[in-house]
């Protein structure tokens, strides 16, 4: 029995059998630049900094949840007091997007909503700085020239 399963193939013909079909599909090819591919709407991409849509400022109040909530340790926060409020001025904000996760407990702990993942999935860069996005491009956008109004439209 094993020498004419042997002789005839009938391992390879089975597994012919099993591939068979997927030579006759249709293919199909992402035109990626020109058309947009869908994406899903709970999908997380990109982090952005929410500004006041009055003011204009970030709307972090500097209360670090967010890098406290981080698995990675990949958000830094720093602050100062102002001495005339006593509240805490946002000076920094650094987010290495090399490490995200993008699991979004940054965004659940965040107590006014300053900080969420967008549906911006390009995120390639030419170098490990490239990745370690500040208070500026969080704000802008990743493709935003400082100086400049942002280019690029995050949903």
């Amino acid at each position: 029995m094993e020498f004419l399963r042997k002789l005839f193939f009938i391992d390879i013909l089975k597994g012919l059998l099993i591939t068979l079909p997927y030579v006759f599909r249709r293919t199909y090819t992402e035109q990626y630049p020109t058309q947009r591919p869908q994406i899903a709407d709970r999908y997380r991409g990109a982090p952005r900094l929410n500004k006041d849509p009055d003011t204009g400022e970030t709307l972090c109040i500097s209360c670090n949840l967010c890098a406290l909530a981080c698995p990675e340790d990949l958000i830094v926060v720093t602050s100062e007091r102002d001495a005339k409020t006593s509240r805490k001025v946002l000076q920094q904000f650094t987010f290495d997007t090399s490490r995200c996760l993008f699991c979004g407990l940054c965004q659940e702990a965040c107590p006014v909503n300053a900080i969420e993942l967008t549906q911006y999935f390009e995120l390639a860069a030419y170098d490990k700085n490239g990745s370690k996005w500040d208070k500026f491009k969080l704000e802008n956008g990743p493709t935003a020239i400082p100086g400049s109004s942002p280019t690029l439209q995050m949903r």
